[in-house]
């Protein structure tokens, strides 16, 4: 029988439970702050809960909303969309400075946000591509350019979300067995056919975590939003810069608003991403017992 160390585990217990009640003491302070309410009486949380909504029903509010779930959206699709090949890359090939390449990946990971946003500034404007910066080129083939535009909101979310969808998707990858897939191409299967009707099949849940990590990452990401898109009203706003934009005109409760919107977006979306992996341990396992 191994001994018993009841101070060890209680120190454990202690710490994890002080980290978790920081974050529910935030959260809490942000609804009391919210609400301002003494006491709690149902009609008193009802005319919170009334004032909370005509911060949130503004007209700049409801554009940042929507465009933030079009911005994020739009972000995560394309995050799949190179996270799958990557990822196959990295999880199924060895190559020359394989190490150098997957470390690169985790750049946009490590990097401060504002340091992103500078760098893609810099990259459209002073980098000279055929003769001409590459923001020019794109005012010339699309008749508008991407700089504090929305399309800049996209690409600033793309560029740290996809770094996030792509070590999920490689994580799954890597957990599922290459076998079938060379089976496969014993029998004359190509290894594009073995990828699309052998590997992806069993991977969609990591695709669909990744891509929802994607979407939560998006719907938080501020700093290359600000600098790379700006935070203009009605144009480039979403709800990460109308936080930063209700707290620069004083109006602490309608930032606060919008950071309990962004709490609730994010609470949905983590709750997305322990189901779908739950359920693939489970088909895992239960493709193992077979």
């Amino acid at each position: 029988m191994p001994a018993e160390s009841p101070g060890f585990f209680a120190w454990f217990v202690g710490m994890a439970v002080l980290y978790a009640g920081l974050i529910v003491a935030m959260i809490f302070a942000d609804l009391k702050y919210a609400l301002a309410m003494e006491t709690f009486s149902f009609g008193g949380l009802g005319q919170a809960l009334a004032g909370l909504w005509v911060e949130v029903a503004k007209p700049e509010i409801l554009f940042s909303i929507r465009l933030t779930l079009i911005t994020c959206t739009l972000s995560a699709l394309l995050s799949v969309f190179f996270a799958i090949p990557i990822a196959y890359l990295l999880a199924r090939h060895r190559f020359p400075l394989r190490s150098v390449f997957d470390a690169l990946l985790d750049i946009p990971i490590v990097l401060p946000p504002l340091v992103i946003g500078l760098s893609l500034l810099i990259l459209f404007h002073q980098v000279n591509v055929f003769g001409d910066t590459i923001e020019s080129w794109c005012e010339r083939i699309f008749g508008t350019g991407v700089t504090f535009r929305v399309p800049a909101v996209v690409l600033a979310q793309f560029t740290v979300a996809c770094a996030f969808a792509i070590r999920a998707v490689k994580a799954t990858m890597d957990q599922i067995d290459p076998r079938p897939e060379q089976v496969a191409l014993t029998l004359g299967c190509t290894r594009a056919g073995a990828f699309w009707m052998v590997l992806l099949p069993q991977c969609w849940r990591g695709v669909l975590t990744g891509g929802t990590l994607a979407w939560a990452r998006a719907l938080g990401e501020f700093g290359p939003i600000l600098v790379f898109a700006g935070a203009t009203r009605g144009r480039t706003e979403v709800l990460s810069t109308s936080v930063f934009l209700e707290i620069n005109i004083g109006n602490l409760r309608g930032a606060v608003a919008v950071s309990l919107l962004m709490i609730v977006l994010a609470i949905a979306v983590i709750l997305i991403i322990r189901s779908a992996g739950s359920r693939s341990v489970r088909a895992m396992e239960e493709g193992r017992g077979r």
